[in-house]
């Protein structure tokens, strides 16, 4: 850790000790300054190294900071929810690994951080720190746990990460290229003398040759599914979901290799995200419904692209299926979904034609043929989005599906189900729908089902949870 702290924060220094270097003329004393400002990062590595404890204490684990005050943390095992243990370049050249723990109660930020540990030891905390009530007491002698059971569930052909750049996650990564080295041009120009001057100068030469900027913002779009596919399968590699000792275990990365564990019994279900170019190619992304998991957007997924028979596949055989289809909301629903899509885009092609008709400028018929284009665009759109509703029962699972440009289906346990929340706006209400909200203590914390009818929306609640309703229905007249 002495090495991989100052080199961590060594991004972060360049550029001041740049700047001292220069505001010195690289003179003895900036040269001291410099070496000053590289030995206190080692200093504050080694603070940072001598001052962490950690200690497995009966049933829960405690973290001890001890510099000026002393500062302890404690976790009970049993709110532990799942592990994640990681290895970038850095650690993975000198044989250490970053584990992370996590137990709901911290939202997205994990509870606890053990930075440089061995390989080994993250192995060997990692069955002990996930045990439950039962097995309270850790025994002494837990250098050698038990060897967990394993089975692979699926592990992701490499052919597979093809499909990366159509999940259109990865696709802005050439301009936040740009953005950033731009950004670091105006951080260092200061330290190079090149003041605001300079900076003006250049956007007026790159005024004057359109063409260039053209041609740059022509080859970045030209890289989006190249870098973007690069960076997918740079956090994809080598995919792999296995069940281990009561949990399912995703493992993923080529220069961070990641392994995160969910516990099966909290898992509640899963959701099916697909995109258009991913519907239209036949494959989905995959995540898991977890009770207490914090980032779930990154700790929880389960599968990246793959076909969508295999994704049901996997799903069936690690979480459960669903047995029954989804059904269709209201025609109203279809009208409601069309207007939406077509409306605001005439509204601006109307405005671009008086626009055009009071002034006469170009502008305003580009404005107009554009709006006009996205307004017959916005028909098959919202029939998409339509069809895309949906929600379903098959006695055991639940499942809610809506979304067009990016469509997800959410299928949980009936068990999940806390509550239900009815909510109708005011224009829902003049169309006769209104949106239902299953309740959950996973994943999101509620699902919806979109514009269902009223009938629908007093039906479905009734159907899953027959209990609940029971009380408030009418007593039959008595004879």
């Amino acid at each position: 850790m002495l090495l991989i702290d100052p080199v961590r924060m060594l991004p972060s220094l360049l550029v001041p000790l740049i700047g001292v270097l220069f505001v010195g003329g690289f003179s003895p004393r900036s040269y001291a300054w410099a070496a000053a400002g590289v030995v206190g990062t080692v200093l504050v590595a080694v603070i940072r190294w001598a001052t962490f404890t950690y200690e497995i204490v009966g049933d829960r684990l405690e973290t001890k900071r001890s510099l000026i005050s002393r500062s302890i943390r404690t976790i009970p095992l049993e709110r532990i929810r799942g592990v994640d243990i990681s290895t970038p370049p850095m650690h993975r050249l000198l044989g250490l690994a970053v584990m992370k723990i996590d137990t709901g109660a911290s939202g997205g930020k994990e509870e606890a951080k053990f930075d440089g540990v061995t390989l080994a030891e993250a192995e060997r905390l990692k069955p002990i720190l996930l045990r439950r009530a039962g097995r309270q007491e850790v025994p002494e002698a837990a250098a050698a746990p038990a060897e967990p059971q394993e089975q692979s569930i699926i592990a992701v052909p490499r052919g597979w990460l093809l499909y990366g750049p159509l999940s259109g996650a990865y696709l802005l990564t050439p301009f936040a290229f740009a953005g950033g080295a731009v950004g670091l041009a105006f951080q260092w120009g200061g330290d190079l003398g090149l003041g605001q001057d300079a900076a003006l100068s250049a956007g007026e030469w790159l005024w004057g040759h359109p063409y260039l900027l053209l041609a740059a913002a022509l080859l970045l779009v030209l890289a989006m599914p190249v870098t973007g596919g690069l960076m997918y399968a740079v956090f994809n590699w080598n995919f792999q979901l296995k069940r281990r000792d009561g949990y399912l275990v995703a493992e993923r990365g080529l220069i961070n290799r990641r392994s995160v564990s969910l516990e099966s019994r909290r898992v509640r279900g899963y959701d099916i995200v697909d995109g258009l170019a991913e519907r239209w190619a036949g494959v989905v992304r995959v995540w898991a419904i977890v009770t207490g998991l914090g980032d779930s957007e990154t700790r929880g997924q389960l599968l990246p692209d793959v076909p969508r028979a295999v994704a049901y596949q996997v799903t069936a055989d690690a979480i459960g299926p669903f047995r029954a289809d989804l059904r269709p909301h209201p025609r109203v629903a279809r009208k409601r979904r069309l207007f939406r899509a077509i409306f605001p885009w005439l509204m601006t092609a109307l405005v671009a034609l008086a626009g055009a008709w009071v002034s006469g400028l170009t502008l305003w018929w580009v404005l107009l043929v554009l709006a006009l284009v996205l307004a017959a665009l916005g028909i098959p759109l919202g029939l998409d989005r339509y069809a895309s509703l949906g929600h379903g029962y098959d006695g055991a699972r639940l499942s809610m599906r809506s979304g067009s440009l990016r469509r997800t289906q959410a299928v949980f346990e009936r068990r999940a189900v806390v509550g239900w929340r009815m909510r109708q706006t005011w224009f829902q209400r003049r169309a006769g729908v209104l949106t239902l909200i299953a309740g959950v203590g996973a994943g999101k914390g509620g699902y919806a089902a979109v514009d269902v009818s009223k009938a629908q929306a007093a039906a479905f609640p009734a159907e899953v949870t027959p209990e609940w309703l029971s009380p408030f229905a009418d007593e039959p007249p008595k004879s």
